[in-house]
């Protein structure tokens, strides 16, 4: 049964399945298959549908529709609904016909006078909605009414002079009927503006400010973005973007008449919607209101050819938009519902028997009471100081939890200051041969603080994985560091899943997330050179230049890994079953190594991880804060050699002076003790220890 479980937990994708549901592109996965399922449709029952001489005409319109749908879906983005697109549309062909067949307009100056109504209409909407805040719904409504009223008008007193007239313009005919390599040029600036526009709402500040406002414009107010401008402006791009499809109708069709436009902006909305574009606003792109638009046209041309009639139609276009309607509320109230059940993954993960720590074992674990005589730097004065280490100066550098580097001066550690503000959460820190403090911050990546203070951002992403359905590009949890001979930079990245305060689910996985990453000074470059790792940290040159070591927390192990020299590329287990969870390592004065365990194992948890479904609905229906999770309360140091063997080992037994030790850091006979939610820093007296040694000495030798 335990092996059929193992099986089905590493093999079955519901991890994936959680992942796919976070991204935002996970909306699009309907219209994608009711695109495919459309075409495939209707491609069986009249394969003369997809001739090329149907595909140019069909491209023409879709190029107008196209321009319409992402009109209307910028609106939505921002909040908004723009009801007059239709009215717009027949607004902007009746000019474009005027200028050209009754005013004798040159092409250029039709174009401009087309795009200045349709702006103009824009505006009015704009202003209306943004500035005097009347509802969208009311004032688009209106507007529609209006415009096309005025469209109507000048219909029946200009028909038939714009009927007779016929423009001498070789220009003019291009835009409704030429052709670049075979494809209609309408079709080719509709493909720029889509991608115009999908750079500008993805990549452009102007863009996230639409997102924004669509999400929560009482957030993008108080967050001081200028929200009457930014809707504004959507409806004056909606009406632009408008105008330039009934400029390329008007140039294809060149007539004019009463039900232009009419029923588009139902069909405009169903396919925005169709697509994955929220009426609530906030939720929606370009490549969405295209993949609507393609359904929507689509199915009205193959309904034509079909013989369904106009009135049938529309009906069948508003059930369309009645039921994804309903889809879309459905989804977004039980989104998250459904991620929640399946995005915790857990895997299976079988540990050795934990080693013997009681005290008259005999064990190198054996529990004693030897950091009951530590000293406490700080006590109070300090929160979080995940790791310390020393300048050459001897003077003392921890992190806290609000983002600063804190600077102990030497002799007696009694005065300190903030060295830096830099923010997030740092942990992990080494000085390179330059003297500056490079810094792993949770949740930002990997920094650097020079010796005059300014900090400077290493890097912050690594190369993707090709395959993933996660993005690791960005990096979530960068936690330890140490750095070659050379300058390259190793750093330990605890999960590509969860944040720094999430780190408790992430153990409940504990399926691999992490990874260690290699960044180039020399170079800039960044790249992972370990993945599917426990919870990596504690990483360490290991003394040969070509090697270090890491710890994997979860995995309750330590390896040693080969970067250079003859074994690149290795990695094995060096400590593969330790008592408790492993944390930061350093190097000791003796040539050997620190190690600090965060916690001890229970039988209990070492159960659960062979019991991954059991977890599963732990997760499910279990208050997090009452989870059976690591033991994190009694800490302690190892010290071991290059082989592996434990030599030392160091306990508080009552939990007073340090009940957590996330990190140590050996310097002139004294052994100084860090701990994430500790407000103070230990302090132990090493009596067989160099009293001379410094890690900055040993790394990069004495100063010039």
């Amino acid at each position: 049964m335990e092996a059929l479980e193992r099986l089905y937990f590493r093999y079955f994708p519901e991890k994936m399945l959680g992942e796919v549901l976070t991204k935002r592109w996970s909306d699009n996965a309907v219209p994608v298959f009711a695109t495919l399922f459309v075409i495939g449709y209707f491609l069986l029952q009249n394969p003369s549908f997809f001739t090329f001489s149907s595909m140019v005409e069909t491209s023409r319109q879709l190029s107008e529709f196209s321009l319409v749908v992402v009109a209307i879906g910028i609106v939505l983005l921002a909040g908004g609904l723009d009801l007059s697109v239709g009215s717009v549309f027949a607004l902007a062909n009746i000019t474009a016909l005027i200028c050209m067949n009754l005013l004798g307009w040159p092409v250029w100056a039709s174009a401009l006078a087309t795009l200045g109504v349709g702006a103009l209409c824009g505006a009015i909407n704009g202003f209306l909605i943004g500035y005097l805040r009347i509802r969208a719904f009311l004032t688009t409504l209106v507007t529609l009414i209006i415009i096309r009223s005025i469209v109507d008008i000048i219909i029946l007193r200009y028909a038939v002079q714009i009927s007779s007239g016929f423009p001498d313009s070789e220009l003019w005919f291009f835009l409704g009927d030429g052709l670049v390599l075979g494809v209609p040029f309408s079709f080719l600036v509709a493909v720029v503006v889509v991608i115009v526009w999908h750079v500008v709402l993805t990549r452009a500040r102007s863009g996230w400010h639409i997102t924004a406002v669509g999400g929560s414009r009482r957030s993008a107010y108080n967050a001081g973005l200028n929200v009457k401008f930014t809707v504004f402006m959507t409806y004056v791009w909606s009406s632009l973007l408008v105008s330039v499809a009934g400029l390329f109708f008007a140039a294809r069709l060149g007539s004019a008449g009463s039900d232009t436009g009419f029923g588009l902006e139902i069909a405009a909305l169903t396919a925005a919607v169709l697509g994955g574009n929220s009426l609530g606003g906030g939720r929606g792109s370009v490549m969405k209101s295209v993949l609507g638009a393609i359904v929507v046209l689509v199915l009205t041309d193959s309904m034509v050819r079909v013989g369904i009639s106009g009135g049938i139609s529309s009906m069948i276009l508003g059930f369309i938009l009645l039921g994804v309607v309903a889809i879309d509320v459905r989804w977004l109230k039980n989104r998250s519902k459904i991620l929640n059940k399946v995005y915790v993954s857990p895997g299976y993960f079988r540990l050795g028997q934990a080693p013997d720590t009681s005290v008259d074992s005999g064990s190198a674990y054996a529990l004693n009471d030897r950091l009951r005589d530590v000293s406490l730097i700080g006590h109070g004065e300090v929160e979080g100081p995940e790791d310390v280490i020393f300048d050459r100066a001897d003077n003392l550098y921890c992190p806290n939890r609000h983002g600063d580097i804190i600077r102990f001066f030497a002799p007696d550690y009694q005065r300190w200051e903030v060295f830096v503000h830099i923010g997030g959460h740092p942990l992990g820190m080494a000085f390179d041969a330059a003297e500056n403090l490079n810094v792993c911050i949770g949740g930002m990546g990997l920094y650097q603080v020079t010796p005059e203070r300014q900090v400077r951002k290493l890097t912050d992403e690594t190369n993707r994985t090709v395959l993933s359905v996660i993005d690791d590009s960005r990096l979530k949890l960068a936690d330890d560091l140490d750095i070659a001979p050379d300058g390259r930079i190793f750093f330990s990245e605890a999960t590509i899943r969860y944040d720094m305060h999430d780190w408790a689910t992430d153990a409940l996985e504990s399926r691999g997330n992490g990874r260690l990453i290699c960044h180039d000074p020399r170079d800039g470059s960044t790249r992972t050179i370990l993945r599917n790792l426990q919870f990596p940290n504690g990483v360490c040159m290991a003394g040969d230049g070509q090697s270090l070591f890491f710890a994997e927390t979860w995995g309750c192990r330590i390896n040693r890994y080969w970067f250079d020299g003859p074994n690149k590329g290795r990695c094995e287990p060096v400590i593969p079953n330790l008592p408790g969870y492993p944390d930061n390592i350093n190097r000791a004065s003796d040539g050997n190594f620190w190690v600090a365990l965060v916690g001890m194992r229970t039988p209990a948890l070492d159960l659960m991880l062979r019991m991954p479904a059991l977890r599963k609905r732990m997760a499910k229906r279990v208050a997090q804060d009452e989870w059976l999770f690591p033991n994190i309360n009694t800490g302690c140091v190892l010290k071991f050699s290059p082989t592996g063997e434990i030599l030392e080992s160091y306990w508080d037994l009552g939990g007073k002076n340090h009940p957590m030790v996330t990190s140590m850091r050996e310097h002139k006979g004294y052994l100084y003790l860090g701990g994430l939610y500790n407000d103070r820093i230990g302090r132990l007296k090493l009596p067989h220890a160099d009293q001379t040694w410094t890690s900055q000495e040993f790394y990069w030798g004495a100063r010039s």
